[in-house]
């Protein structure tokens, strides 16, 4: 048996390779069951990341100094916490599901920027400062913090 291309696909292909009408015959191959695989592809992969690509819902804060847990704040009321770092005073905000460094005395301001943590697992690290905080959930399906 002699291996190699249908001729229908081996026009295609050298169509394909001197470009031309290849870009309107590719989609006149496919048949009806291929239009099918591709669409059904396309639900799996939309209803995979809709249902599973999430860090789980959130219920504490986690304030750490050096590795250290100073304090664990519920995310369930609205209220702010000064934590000493190497560096001076960081300024922890905890809103309702939602918390965030409001300031730290850094130079660059990496943990200000990352803005509100939400989900279960999300971290903002002030290296300069020695000061992490983490969210954390009861189905956190990963530890931030090590990868």
């Amino acid at each position: 048996m002699k291996a190699g291309l249908p001729d229908d696909l081996r026009a295609l292909f050298n169509a394909a390779w001197r470009g031309g009408e290849a870009v309107q015959a590719w989609h006149q191959a496919l048949k009806v069951g291929d239009w099918l695989v591709l669409l059904l592809g396309s639900i799996v992969v939309v209803s995979s990341y809709t249902l599973l690509w999430h860090g789980g819902v959130a219920d504490r804060a986690i304030v750490k100094r050096d590795g250290k847990t100073i304090v664990e704040l519920s995310l369930n009321s609205a209220r702010k916490v000064s934590v000493d770092g190497a560096l001076g005073v960081t300024v922890i905000e905890v809103q309702p599901g939602r918390a965030r460094v409001l300031s730290d005395p850094g130079p660059r301001q990496y943990c200000v920027q990352q803005g509100w943590l939400t989900r279960a697992g999300s971290v903002a690290i002030c290296a300069p400062s020695h000061i992490t905080l983490q969210l954390s959930g009861r189905d956190a399906n990963y530890d931030s913090l090590n990868y």
